[in-house]
Order: C-alpha cells, then sequence, then structure tokens
C-alpha cells in the first residue's frame, strides 16, 4: 500500500488540518518548556526546533508514519550494503568511505596513496616540469565533482595549507576556466580532473583546454604527467590523455557522486587543509554515522530533520526551504544542500514506478547570514509564503575579529525569533510606528525554523554538518517512498545537448528539432 493511503499518513493529515491555524506564539504561550522539550543535543551539535509548528502528537504521529514505511528496515539494508539504489541496480555505501578501521580494504588503500600523494605535494617532492614546487591546484569536474568539495574547502579556510591555493572549475562557459587561468603559473599548476567515466562533457572541454594552456607553456606532452592527476575509473582515457596510471585514484559505482566528497573526490580538500584534518572530516561523518544507526527516533538529529521536512512540505504545503548558515564559511552549504537535496528527493515517481501521490522535495535555496538580510528576508517576513528555514551557527568564530562574531549572533537569534512571532498592529503602534505606516510594520510571524548550533567550524564538525544532512535526504527518500539514488532527470537535457553541440558548429545534429529550437538556433549559428 502507498504510504500515502496508509493510516498514519491519514492520522498526520487530519492532525494537521486541526493544527494549520495555530500560531506559534501561542504554542509558545501554551508550553512553558517548549524549548526544552524540542531541542536535542548530539556529539557537540545542538538542535532546537521549538520554532517549527508542531506539538507533541505531531511528533508522535511522525514516528508512527517513519514506522510504517520501515524506516528501521531501510536503515539496516543502508548500513548491509544493499542494493537500494533500485533502478540502477546499485549499493549504496558511502558511509564505507568514513568508515576508518572497518572501511572495505579498497577504501584504505586510496586513502593510503592520497595521503602520499599530499605528502609529496605539501613536502615538495613532487615538482613541476620545470623543477618548481606546486603553489596551485585546480579541480576540474562539475556537480558531485565540485559542489561538496569546494563547498568544505571555503568552510575549511581557518585550516587550509599555507603556500598552497586550491581552485575550482566547473562550467563549461570559457569565462570560468579563463578567468581561473589568468592568474596561475603553468609551471606551479597541478590539475585534478575529476569524473567517474573521463567523459563528462563539461569536465572534458575543460581538461582539454587547460592541457593545451600547459602544454603552450611547457612545449612537450611529457609534462602533463607532473601536472595533471585524475580522479576516475577509466584508465584507457586517463593514459590517452598523458595522466600516469599511479596518478589515477579511483572511486566505485556505490559512490553517488552528491555523496561523494568523503572519497578520492575530497583529494582538493585534503590538498587544501592537510591529510591529517581530512581524516578528521571523516571522522565527524563516521560520528553523526553512528548516532545515526543507533539513537531512538526521538533523540535522532537527521530523522528529527526528516521529519520536520516531510510535515512542513507534504502537509503545511511549504514549497521552499532556506539553508541561512550565519557563517560566511559555510557560504557554499545551501548549493551543495540544493543538489544533495534535490537531486535525490524532486521526484515525483515512487519505488514501484507508480505517482508519488504528495508533494516532496521543496525548492532549497539560501545565503550565508547577514547578507541574505539584505536581499530575499523581506519575502520571507512579509511575502505571504511559507518558507521553512534552517539557520546555522557557530558559537565560537572561526575567524575571532574583535566584535564581529556577537553582532552574527544577534542577528542570527533576532530574525529567527522575529520570523517566528512576528509584529503585531498594537505591537507597532506600541514601538512608535505613526498611524499610516502601522499596516507596513506588521509582520505576521509563524515562519516555522530550526536552529543549529555547531560549537565551532572544524573539519570535524563540518563532517557532522554534512552527514546530518545525508542522512536527512536517505530519511526523506524513504518517508516519501522514492529513490533517492538515481538521478534521471538529468539524462534528457544531456543527450540533447549530445545532439545540439554538432548543430550549432553547422554539422548535422540528428533529426530535426522542435520550432522554438530551431529558430534558436538559427539565431546563434547567423553571429
Amino acid at each position: 500500500m502507498s504510504l500515502v493511503a496508509s493510516p498514519a499518513w491519514q492520522a498526520l493529515a487530519a492532525h494537521a488540518d486541526a493544527l494549520r491555524d495555530r500560531h506559534l506564539r501561542q504554542l509558545f504561550a501554551e508550553d512553558g518548556g517548549r524549548f526544552e522539550r524540542f531541542s536535542r543535543h548530539q556529539g557537540g551539535l545542538f538542535l532546537d526546533f521549538s520554532k517549527q509548528r508542531i506539538t507533541a502528537r505531531t511528533l508522535a504521529l511522525l514516528a508512527d508514519l517513519a514506522a510504517a514505511a520501515d524506516l528501521d528496515g531501510w536503515k539496516a539494508r543502508l548500513a548491509a550494503g544493499e542494493a537500494i539504489n533500485h533502478t540502477e541496480g546499485r549499493a549504496v555505501r558511502h558511509m564505507a568511505l568514513r568508515a576508518g578501521a572497518a572501511a572495505p580494504p579498497e577504501v584504505g588503500a586510496v586513502l593510503a596513496r592520497l595521503e602520499a600523494f599530499c605528502e609529496a605535494i605539501h613536502g615538495g617532492a613532487w615538482r613541476g616540469f620545470s623543477g618548481e614546487c606546486i603553489t596551485d591546484v585546480v579541480n576540474i569536474g562539475i556537480g558531485g565533482s565540485d559542489l561538496g568539495p569546494r563547498m568544505a574547502v571555503k568552510a575549511l579556510a581557518a585550516w587550509q595549507q599555507p603556500d598552497l591555493a586550491v581552485h575550482f572549475v566547473a562550467n563549461v562557459d570559457g569565462a570560468d576556466l579563463a578567468t581561473t587561468l589568468a592568474g596561475l603559473n603553468p609551471r606551479t599548476t597541478l590539475f585534478i580532473v575529476a569524473s567517474k567515466t573521463f567523459t563528462t562533457l563539461e569536465t572534458m572541454a575543460n581538461a582539454g583546454t587547460a592541457r593545451n594552456w600547459l602544454l603552450a607553456a611547457a612545449g612537450e606532452t611529457g609534462a602533463v604527467a607532473r601536472h595533471f592527476v585524475a580522479v576516475s575509473t577509466n584508465h584507457a582515457a586517463t593514459g590517452a590523455f598523458g595522466i600516469a596510471r599511479e596518478n589515477v585514484f579511483e572511486f566505485w559505482d556505490w559512490v553517488g557522486g552528491r555523496f561523494s566528497l568523503w572519497s578520492a573526490i575530497g583529494l582538493p580538500i585534503a590538498l587544501a587543509v592537510g591529510f591529517r584534518h581530512f581524516a578528521q572530516l571523516l571522522a565527524g561523518a563516521r560520528d553523526m554515522d553512528d548516532h545515526f544507526l543507533s539513537a531512538p527516533a526521538g533523540d535522532n538529529l537527521p530523522l528529527i530533520l526528516a521529519l520536520l521536512g516531510l510535515w512542513n512540505t507534504s502537509f503545511l504545503g511549504a514549497a521552499s526551504h532556506a539553508v541561512l548558515p550565519y557563517s560566511q564559511s559555510l557560504a557554499l552549504l545551501p548549493a551543495h544542500l540544493q543538489q544533495l537535496e534535490m537531486e535525490s528527493t524532486g521526484k515525483q515517481v515512487d519505488r514501484a514506478g507508480q505517482p508519488a501521490g504528495t508533494a516532496t522535495c521543496p525548492i532549497v535555496w539560501g545565503e550565508a547570514g547577514t547578507n541574505g538580510q539584505h536581499s530575499f528576508y523581506q519575502l520571507i517576513h512579509q511575502g505571504g509564503r511559507l518558507v521553512p528555514c534552517d539557520f546555522i551557527a557557530l558559537r565560537e568564530a572561526d575567524f575571532p575579529l574583535p566584535g564581529h562574531h556577537p553582532q552574527l549572533l544577534a542577528n542570527c537569534l533576532a530574525q529567527s525569533a522575529a520570523l517566528a512571532f512576528g509584529q503585531t498592529a498594537d505591537e507597532a503602534r506600541a514601538a512608535g510606528a505613526a498611524e499610516p505606516l502601522v499596516a507596513y510594520k506588521v509582520f505576521p510571524g509563524n515562519q516555522p525554523s530550526t536552529t543549529l548550533v555547531l560549537p565551532r567550524l572544524t573539519p570535524f564538525t563540518l563532517g557532522q554538518l554534512v552527514a546530518l544532512y545525508e542522512h536527512k535526504v536517505f530519511c526523506l527518500g524513504v518517508l516519501w517512498q522514492v529513490n533517492a539514488f538515481d538521478q534521471w532527470g538529468v539524462e534528457l537535457g544531456k543527450t540533447l545537448a549530445g545532439r545540439l553541440a554538432p548543430a550549432l558548429n553547422g554539422e548535422s545534429g540528428g533529426p530535426g528539432f522542435d520550432a522554438s529550437t530551431e529558430g534558436l538556433l538559427a539565431i546563434l549559428r547567423s553571429a
């Protein structure tokens, strides 16, 4: 039976109807212990979800739904490495990448090679074609081969190695690569080409141009082996490119791209912060894995986030979800979570190939505070749309300039309170608003939010944070009964792009296109 048709789902739907008009002001007034009741500690992290539009009854009904979905059974299948990605016939084993001593031998072997490579770069044993040390690393990848590592490198800026800068290129738009190369020296630049198949269109176009840039300076093809390494499984293609086999770092088909920063895809992270700190990133994720697999439902942080996400989306009707890190170092976290969540659960076909029967993944978006306050917060406060928010705060700053961090935290707390409780017309008058402006200064409030507090931003806590959201996504896949580990929705556009590229060059693109596309082709070819 579809979960949407189950008694557990129907009970939640009836409860949502009864609770829909209750305001957070009222919920807090009725329960003096609400903050203690709806907050949890785990591994140094603190989660406050008291500003969500829930009661104890809501959580109990959501827990019943998780039981009806056999979440514990699915967790066991995940932990056992079963092929739960059924449309591609693949296991989902990204937890094995950070399992420490319990990791499979092949994972340990690749980690050992990554460590040795990082030591060679950092220690100066690896040198470019002119004998100079490497000063810059450019990661060429896209999607999961770019977003996760890019986010982590920025997040861990306070931990980065001296004398080595790590850059990222993803877009096939020449502006991305050209502006990156403009400030680099080919004699001291190392490229990482991250593509499992070594055929990804955007990645290989950028890699080919970077190779030409290097050879224009080096003058001989042997230099490629000193300036290019790969994260791939296609040894024939990497060898043809000129990359030595010993400098190809593999990962496996049981590692999904958006879950892959823990694998060799994380090489730019290890180079940026040192392998020792990369190991701490893995350890933080492992800590969250252990919590997720063992904690009861009422204390399980990833499951709590997933249940709240499902409640807001499928029962309260939220169409988007804002991720608001009050940390400039975490500015790229919303972009990483966009892929992690929307590529995983942005689906309307369930595991049985039938319509899901409910709204699934919301649009995930966000920006670092306080920047976002000066752009889109206006809409969240007074735009009339339900927008649940995740606020993320650091108890201690990673860059502790005097006076800055208290202001940052004050803004974070102020925004979550203002979104929850708003401001009435009488309160606006009492604050001195002139009568003609009172209507403009009314804030409806009742916007649900969760606040996650990290003690500070370290490799370990970043690992915890990212794994927390990974497991949230897994839970939502189970609850919405969709396969969270395939991404068929991106394939059609890739196929069409493969036909359109020759057509733009004046070659045959195969069968004709629709009238709009044909017209646009004519406009673009006429330049």
